[in-house]
């Protein structure tokens, strides 16, 4: 197998490997009735002017399944963290004790499960999209090569075969996550 082709096949692995790893960090976002630190990754709030992400100003611990415990490291941020949460739209009403912030983590409906189950496929179809599109610029690069015929085949079939493993392993991902949203 030549550099450039070596080199190719990498390249693909990478970029596909990213796509997983963004489905991962997407599916974090879902809430599945456990609270979890990953539930206010998006959240925002104003600091000193600055949108600034939730996690840089104050430490989130779960003390237990059902509730999400946010301290801030400067109590005059406690409004702002409200206000952040609020906006985010998570579906949450933080209550403030005055040191910091509570949120109870209501328990899903069946009704709320099944959205987020769609919810979820529809991030693992655009992983897959994402993958089959790096196949297609693997498989023009591919043709681009000085290579035979023969070689170009082979070259194709393994690019094929690595987006089959990466079309398992994102539906792989999605029973996963599908199981934990539908456990009650």
């Amino acid at each position: 197998m030549t550099e450039e082709i070596k080199f190719l096949m990498d390249s693909t692995d990478e970029s596909m490997l990213k796509a997983l790893k963004f489905l991962e960090k997407q599916l974090l976002n879902i809430r599945a009735g456990k609270a979890s630190p990953g539930m206010l990754g998006g959240v925002t709030v104003d600091y000193y002017g600055t949108p600034t992400p939730l996690s840089q100003v104050a430490n989130i611990n779960t003390p237990d399944g059902r509730t999400l415990s946010v301290q801030p490291w400067e109590k005059s941020l406690i409004p702002e963290i409200e206000k952040g949460i609020l906006k985010a739209n998570l579906g949450f009403n933080p209550m403030n004790n005055g040191d910091n912030i509570i949120i109870s983590i209501p328990p899903l409906t069946e009704e709320r499960r099944r959205e987020l189950v769609k919810v979820a496929k529809s991030e693992a179809e655009d992983a897959k999209i994402s993958i089959r599109n790096d196949r297609k610029i693997a498989n023009s690069e591919a043709k681009e090569l000085d290579i035979s015929e023969d070689l170009l085949k082979i070259v194709e079939t393994d690019i094929q075969k690595l987006t089959d493993k990466y079309i398992q392993r994102v539906d792989d991902i999605l029973a996963v996550k599908e199981k934990e949203i539908m456990t009650v």
